[in-house]
């Protein structure tokens, strides 16, 4: 993607400022096991439990917000909660996330959700290890299957298109806390 003069390139912003909170992220227990080799449908469930808790809540915030997307974001084709009620059948009783990340205004709700459209990208790899695992529970990894490159894709150009100079930092902040929180709510006991 080329940059028009007086645009920003909101895409590898992101990337370059939210490197270090992803890659924190990543360093859960779940992950090590899988770059180990050792994942287990407890281990998975575990981790899932978690991001149900912090999924969930997310998906109410955007939800009450949705006036602020026109269809072309296509938001309800995008949650993923009803995939982690599919992997664990109990999910409803697990507890939910309470410090999410503010979700108040157009950037914040757009840096956020930069960081859980991403995750699917990442699913699709777990998805695959999960099933070398022989691990069951991998719908939420599986994401949108197909339509997972092809939903980023759009959902990039219209982060880009929507991305001002003016708005630049509020959208990096937010997907950099959305990641904190994310990694803080996963590491709680």
């Amino acid at each position: 993607m080329t940059s028009v003069p007086g645009t920003i390139d909101i895409l590898a912003r992101l990337r370059q400022e939210t490197r270090p909170h992803h890659d924190a992220l990543e360093a859960n227990e779940f992950n090590q096991a899988l770059k180990r080799g050792a994942a287990s449908e407890a281990g998975t469930a575990r981790f899932l439990g978690k991001l149900y808790g912090f999924v969930v809540p997310f998906e109410q915030a955007l939800r009450s917000r949705s006036h602020l997307f026109g269809p072309e974001w296509e938001l309800e084709r995008r949650f993923r909660s009803h995939l982690l009620r599919q992997d664990l059948p109990t999910a409803d009783t697990l507890p939910l996330a309470s410090n999410l990340p503010p979700l108040h205004t157009w950037p914040q709700l757009l840096g956020a959700l930069y960081v859980l459209e991403g995750s699917t990208l990442g699913g699709q790899v777990i998805a695959r290890q999960l099933a070398t695992a022989g691990v069951s529970a991998r719908a939420y990894f599986g994401g949108h299957a197909e339509q997972t490159g092809p939903l980023w894709k759009s959902f990039v150009q219209q982060l880009a298109a929507a991305a001002t100079p003016a708005t630049a930092d509020e959208i990096v902040e937010s997907a950099s806390l959305t990641f904190q929180r994310l990694h803080q709510w996963i590491e709680q006991a």
